[in-house]
């Protein structure tokens, strides 16, 4: 079902189809910092970091990447940590690179971390100190540099409200062969290379799990990656340089790093980070720093309304609040109404789409529901055996194409081709979700593909 198919239900004020910006990721930095250079692009347990100051310090970063570690233009550079200001410096420092991210999660342990290195041919990771002792062993085994961060270095101000422990943890030495400290890389002070990247080149390989084999890694570039970074805030009525976001999802996944870095980066918002979750520094930060924009998961919210102390944060800044992962339960979906005045607008996307193919709209949201192709894709159902075309609320596969699909898996090509679906003369992604769609375009997702076929 392509969009010109349900005009009753897309926004108003909004065209069929948006124009992705032919730049690259690190473009966005650029612009925000010319034109924000003294607004916080982040703010961390009270202590800012401005846009000229976020720019300055990734091009350093760049340079030391280049200078000391030898990346080069499509080189892959691991990056683990939890949100922190650390984390989206090094992102853009490695793409201002020509480099590509492979983020991976701070839960890894050494014989997962073994995989991403070898699969992704990284010779180099940014890492926050804690994780270190995951990645000792791999340490001249795959891996020739790792530059470590410590979070606490960019706690600048004191703090109305304690940071977590991991985040107030004092910098450690390390001396091993090959390691080198954030602080260093920055004195260091070296200048980045002429920028080479284009649209079309590799910026980020994201690994998803699956449900077979192990993790394979999701090929993006900046293309794809602005498809959905100027998107996220745009249909969600976000003004350039006026939102405010609280980022709490994991930024190494893909909808924290849409909805909580990218996107907001692209806007010349502020980032809000917190590291860990904890209710009440969510409440606390919402009324210091006036957030307007919140993207969480239900079991987020669930422990966030059951707070017996929320009525003592003021809320009213928050103007959009949306996620996805999980169908939000009616009641809770009630109860966040009551309590803030504002829809839970959920949405729909892997790894494969680099986060949203389908939003809510927004004055118009459902409940439990994916919601509705966004700018430039298209969606369908089709049958699970024969491929043909479904009608509505008949459940089928789920296929989609649009800017945001992916290029492919990495170096996996018989998954690639096994991933695409040629239909109606074009070529679809196909999600593996089962769904249907409703007599005004609206997606629910009821079931995976492949756990249907198991049982």
């Amino acid at each position: 079902m392509e969009p010109k198919d349900y005009p009753k239900v897309w926004p108003k004020q909004y065209p069929k189809s948006l124009t992705t910006p032919k730049t690259t990721l690190w473009h966005n930095l650029e612009v925000a910092a010319a034109r924000y250079p003294d607004k916080p692009a982040t703010i961390f347990y009270d202590s800012h970091l401005s846009y000229a100051e976020l720019k300055r310090q990734a091009e350093q970063l760049a340079g030391f990447l280049q200078q000391r570690c030898g990346v080069g233009r499509g080189d892959r550079v691991l990056l683990s940590a939890q949100n922190s200001p650390q984390f989206v410096l090094a992102y853009y420092a490695i793409l201002r690179c020509d480099a590509v991210v492979v983020p991976v999660s701070p839960m890894n342990v050494t014989e997962e971390l073994e995989h991403y290195v070898n699969d992704s041919g990284a010779t180099t990771a940014i890492i926050a100190q804690e994780l270190y002792l995951q990645f000792k062993p791999l340490m001249g085994q795959g891996l020739s540099h790792a530059i470590l961060a410590t979070y606490s270095d960019y706690l600048t101000a004191p703090a109305a409200l304690k940071p977590p422990d991991l985040v107030s943890a004092p910098r450690r030495e390390i001396l091993d062969p090959g390691v080198v400290g954030w602080d260093d890389a920055l004195a260091a002070a070296y200048g980045p290379q002429p920028a080479q990247a284009s649209p079309d080149d590799l910026c980020a390989i994201l690994y998803t799990s699956g449900t077979t084999g192990k993790p394979k890694g999701c090929m993006h570039t900046h293309h794809n990656v602005q498809s959905t970074a100027f998107v996220y805030l745009q249909w969600r009525g976000a003004s350039d340089g006026g939102t405010v976001t609280l980022s709490a999802l994991p930024m190494f996944h893909v909808t924290g790093m849409q909805a909580g870095m990218n996107g907001p980066l692209y806007k010349g918002s502020t980032i809000v980070v917190m590291s860990r979750w904890d209710r009440d520094c969510a409440g606390m930060l919402i009324e210091r720093a006036r957030v307007t924009n919140w993207s969480a998961i239900t079991t987020m919210l669930v422990d966030f309304l059951s707070n017996p102390k929320l009525d003592q944060y003021d809320l009213s800044s928050l103007q959009v609040l949306g996620g996805g992962g999980a169908a939000m339960p009616e009641a809770v979906a009630r109860k966040l109404e009551e309590v803030i005045g504002l829809p839970y607008v959920e949405g729909y996307g892997l790894s494969e789409t680099m986060a949203p193919t389908h939003i809510n709209p927004p004055q118009r949201a459902k409940r439990q529901c994916a919601g509705i192709p966004i700018f430039n894709t298209d969606a369908r159902v089709v049958d699970v055996e024969n491929f043909s075309e479904l009608k509505p609320n008949q459940v089928g596969e789920i296929i989609v194409r649009g800017p945001q699909v992916f290029q492919g898996y990495w170096k996996q090509p018989e998954a690639t081709a096994q991933a695409f679906l040629e239909h109606d003369g074009k070529r679809f992604f196909r999600t593996g979700d089962l769904g249907y769609y409703d007599e005004e375009g609206y997606f629910f997702i009821t079931d995976r593909l492949k756990r249907m076929i198991n049982a």
